[in-house]
């Protein structure tokens, strides 16, 4: 693992999760619209320029900007053989201070789905997140009936702590959501996170 305040790179045992870059553009474009029947249900709705090469530059730029002052931890899961681009996964909402906490959030593209690879990138990321950011804890929150989601986090380590309502837009309605989270030195059982 190569880590460092600015730069963040994460090596797994099938991908590279490394921040997004201009010249992925092309490939996340695709990816995104190849998977929106797969990804709509789950997520907020897009913006009209969501797929848009100077939408994916102001992505560029703000992972840029959060990574440098702390803020989130936005990285691309990528293929270590082929370079692929699979999906990707947000530490967010960087708390520090008391809480020493953030907030995770991850998507991947349909042809790469139930294949092991967000439970990859989940527990290196909450790894990395525990033993180089110190945070004490990660959250995580997903539709009740988003049953891979909640799966993938529980064989993650991360416990269900409860009911959030009215949490997200979702399809342009307010979704209650299921609320997960880690923590380091978790006493509610072991954790294969670290």
């Amino acid at each position: 693992m190569l880590l460092t305040r600015k730069k963040v790179r994460i090596e797994t045992e099938r991908m590279t999760l490394r921040p997004p870059i201009h010249s992925d553009f092309r490939a996340w474009a695709a990816q995104r619209e190849g998977s929106i029947d797969f990804l709509a249900p789950w997520e907020p709705a897009w913006a009209v320029d969501h797929l848009t090469r100077k939408s994916f530059t102001n992505r560029v730029y703000w992972a840029q900007r959060a990574i440098g002052n702390g803020s989130a931890v936005p990285l691309f899961l990528t293929d270590r053989g082929s370079g692929a681009l699979l999906g990707a996964i947000t530490l967010d909402n960087i708390r520090r201070g008391p809480a020493q906490a953030g907030t995770l959030g991850y998507w991947v593209g349909q042809s790469f789905a139930r294949q092991g690879y967000m439970r990859e990138a989940i527990e290196a990321v909450v790894h990395y997140a525990f033993t180089h950011m110190d945070l004490s804890r990660i959250e995580a929150a997903c539709l009740p009936e988003n049953t891979p989601s909640r799966g993938v986090l529980e064989k993650s380590g991360f416990k269900y702590e409860g009911v959030a309502q009215s949490y997200l837009q979702i399809n342009g309605r307010w979704r209650t959501h299921v609320l997960y989270a880690c923590l380091r030195g978790d006493r509610r059982g072991r954790t294969s996170a670290g």
